[in-house]
């Protein structure tokens, strides 16, 4: 059977099976909580794609690979393990194993909603020898219960064309499978080697329905347990049996069912780990998970998981009218970057969140950048979790600092644990920019909440921090100001440059916000041993920043020189040799006018407070040029800034891509697992592009605007306890305030009050000329029908 996406407004659901397609909807149809993640494979195992399931935060190390060590280097990589396994229900009907890969799947669809949280699957299934059975099945990971996932699973028997016997005998198998057989997807020996079998067994225990096994990794150490217990409606003659050995646990459930008759089993499952808690210490966490989940109960679980889910909603829908499949593809993002977050806690968001293990499940700046501005304006407490920690892998980043001879924090470009392990030094150790993303997302998060709890055990500590950082690594020119040289910028087609923009005006805003901090906190800036002396170096290397602009073409260099290197040859680049880091060495990249993804175009957002319009829009269509958006990361922040230059369509055309990049696997990698940064670009493309709003110096403000194609958005978002929604149609805006105390903003530079409901008139966009990308990496342009075209 083939199968596809159908379009609906509060759902993802696919019809029909497409075996060559599994990678994509076990990606998409992924269900996480931050803490516990789970592919969207089929119920039997197999067929399958690429099997997961992730803990977040547990990884195996295996060495990094040099050629040449030097100095500094990081020895150690992680990689995040496919864990135990609960996922798994087989079924045999008379002896034969229900595979969709034989026989006939006379029906079969898997529907995704996003109100529930809920992964549901209908397949009528006819035997090789005619037997036909109905299977049911409904997944979940709780919201509410960290350590608990669950799954509903029914088989009813139905008649075929023929007469059969009176009853059916069905056999259910629900498993704990670890070091599951895994495809190696890496080309590193390392890691595959690493990632070979890496959970070594410790215990395992069963009883009654119950089971659970522990297991810890072979070289990093830490251990974790899985357990699975189960319900299951009594039915005549029924039989149950359980077993356990070290990487296996099975209950067997056999039973003669009518026609008509249902057998239904309620698999519940728990997941804990820790670096230090013993074998016997993780066991009763998860088996008081379990004892948790079986009191709460199936329906217990649902309604907890829908009400969890109707706040969320009631604080973050995004609605779209004139686009379905645009409506459809931002909320499936605003879900995934829920579960990527909510329950994370003390650990990291990965730039796959917990769908798959692509970046080896490594968390990058791309989740202070991009994630978790969504998370602030829509769940702040995740955002909050989050930020914590960081905070918690403060002393590492300091180790890191001393090592490469600076001050301060220096925080890691990617990594699990907080050390970083990056084996590429021009983009990893060279990429200092992620500790002022990090500042930046501590001064939004305050400015958002004014929670002062978190201001004074953790944000002050790393801005703080982080402000000691540049002003160790930056120097003063008598004739240039503050000099922050040999560093890379968020572009990855340009490393190891002097002057980048967006990182000088990033760690701009974070030696300032350091200040601000240190005088509302003086309890705070004495225990961190802050001095008058060192805020006044602060302020004068703010003051004294180096931007370079080039006066003759009238535009800011990306990074000094920037402007005067040779200009890639777009015309004579064929489309397949994207991306461009796959068929040419980084030497030829490095010393081109070619631009991954937005850099300097990301600072007209974040920073768009130090440029004029004019400045922007000169910029942009410079830039706009030059990128060829080999990154996810790149297309949501160009539809902000297009927006606010006044091209609309643009706007809009990048607003689809981040959006639908997954959805429709722009980038050919989505089995390995979901662009999360891509998914909440796609939020900041709404909210920030077509809505305006902006945060600089933590006031909020707005200046929205429709693409014509587009006949109505609306988006909600939390500011200071307050909820508000912002409603723009093409020729008016209203502010309505749906709960807390009113918020006062600014409406296209206007000083608001949103208390009630206000409706304003919204202004002519800006006229500016229409940028052009490269040839052949335009954007897909969209229709007033939603539908994509690509532009000659």
């Amino acid at each position: 059977m083939s199968g596809g996406f159908d379009l609906a407004p509060w759902e993802l659901r696919w019809s029909g099976l497409a075996v060559d397609q599994l990678h994509r909807t076990e990606s998409v149809f992924a269900l996480s909580n931050g803490h516990v993640g789970l592919r969207g494979s089929l119920d039997e195992g197999e067929p399958v794609g690429l099997p997961g399931t992730y803990l977040n935060g547990f990884y195996e190390e295996h060495a990094l690979p040099y050629a040449e060590a030097g100095y500094g280097y990081p020895e150690a990589g992680q990689t995040v393990v496919n864990v135990t396994d609960g996922k798994i229900i087989r079924l045999l009907v008379e002896d034969e194993p229900l595979d969709m890969r034989y026989g006939q799947a006379l029906e079969h669809h898997r529907t995704l909603d996003f109100r529930t949280g809920v992964l549901t699957r209908q397949t009528l299934w006819e035997s090789p020898t005619g037997r036909r059975v109905r299977v049911r099945t409904q997944r979940l990971v709780s919201f509410t219960q960290r350590a608990v996932a669950a799954i509903r699973y029914e088989v009813e028997p139905v008649a075929g064309d023929s007469a059969g016997p009176e009853k059916t005998q069905l056999v259910v198998q629900s498993d704990l499978l670890a070091n599951e057989p895994i495809e190696s997807r890496t080309r590193d020996p390392r890691v595959a080697l690493a990632l070979k079998s890496p959970l070594a067994g410790e215990s395992h225990h069963c009883s009654g329905l119950r089971a659970v096994l522990v297991h810890q990794t072979k070289e990093s150490g830490l251990r974790m347990a899985a357990g699975m217990d189960h319900e299951v409606e009594d039915v005549p003659g029924l039989r149950t049996e359980v077993s356990a050995e070290d990487d296996l646990a099975r209950l067997t459930v056999a039973a003669d069912i009518p026609v008509g008759g249902v057998l239904r089993l309620t698999k519940y499952l728990g997941y804990g780990w820790s670096s230090t808690r013993s074998g016997p210490a993780l066991r009763a966490q998860v088996e008081a998970a379990l004892a948790g989940a079986l009191q709460t109960g199936w329906e217990g679980l649902l309604a907890e998981q829908r009400a969890f889910l109707d706040d969320f909603w009631e604080a973050a829908d995004v609605e779209i009218d004139g686009d379905d499949e645009l409506q459809q593809a931002v909320r499936l993002g605003l879900f995934h970057v829920l579960q990527a977050g909510a329950r994370g806690e003390s650990r990291g968001i990965p730039g796959k969140g917990l769908t798959g293990p692509g970046y080896d499940g490594h968390a990058f700046w791309d989740t202070e950048t991009f994630v978790l501005p969504v998370l602030t304006y829509t769940m702040p407490k995740a955002a909050r979790d989050a930020l914590r920690w960081r905070h918690s892998t403060l002393s590492l980043a300091q180790e890191r600092a001393e090592v490469l001879g600076k001050r301060g924090a220096a925080f890691p470009w990617r990594s699990i644990n907080g050390k970083e392990c990056s084996a590429y030094w021009p983009a990893g150790t060279a990429a200092f920019h992620v500790s002022a993303d990090i500042a930046d997302a501590v001064a939004r998060y305050y400015a958002a909440t004014l929670d002062t709890e978190f201001d004074q055990a953790a944000g002050t500590e790393l801005l703080v921090e982080t402000a000691r950082l540049w002003r160790s690594l930056g120097h003063h020119d008598p004739h240039d100001g503050f000099r922050i040289d040999g560093i890379t910028g968020p572009d990855e087609y340009s490393a190891v440059v002097d002057n980048n923009i967006y990182t000088n005006l990033m760690a701009q805003k974070n030696l300032r916000e350091a200040i601000a901090a240190c005088e509302r906190n003086p309890k705070v800036a004495t225990r961190l041993d802050v001095t008058e002396d060192e805020l006044a170096e602060w302020a004068r290397a703010a003051d004294r920043m180096r931007l370079p602009f080039d006066e003759l073409l009238g535009v800011h260099e990306q990074a000094e020189g920037f402007t005067a290197h040779e200009e890639w040859d777009f015309e004579g680049t064929e489309a397949e040799k994207y991306p461009l880091l796959l068929h040419y060495p980084y030497f030829e990249l490095y010393r081109r006018q070619v631009v991954k993804q937005a850099d300097l175009v990301l600072a007209l957002h974040l920073r768009g407070d130090a440029f004029t319009l004019e400045q922007k829009a000169a910029d942009f269509a410079y830039y706009e040029a030059r990128t060829v958006r080999d990154s996810s990361l790149s297309a949501g922040t160009q539809s902000v800034v297009a927006a606010e230059c006044g091209h609309m369509d643009l706007a809009y055309a990048y607003l689809a891509e981040a959006a639908l990049t997954d959805l429709n696997d722009l980038h050919h990698n989505v089995a390995n697992g979901l662009h999360m940064a891509s998914l909440a670009g796609a939020w900041q493309a709404i909210v920030a592009g077509l809505g305006g709003m902006r945060d600089h110096g933590g006031t909020l403000t707005f200046a929205p605007r429709l693409p014509d194609a587009l006949d109505r958005v609306a988006f909600r978002m939390s500011y200071r306890d307050s909820r508000i929604q912002v409603e723009v149609t093409a020729d008016q805006a209203t502010y309505r305030l749906t709960s807390g105390d009113p918020v006062r903003t600014r409406h296209h530079g206007d000083d608001i009050v949103i208390d009630g409901e206000v409706t304003l008139p919204i202004p002519a966009p800006p006229v500016f000329p229409t940028p052009s990308a490269p040839p052949g990496r335009e954007p897909r342009r969209r229709t007033k029908a939603g539908s994509s075209t690509q532009e000659p």
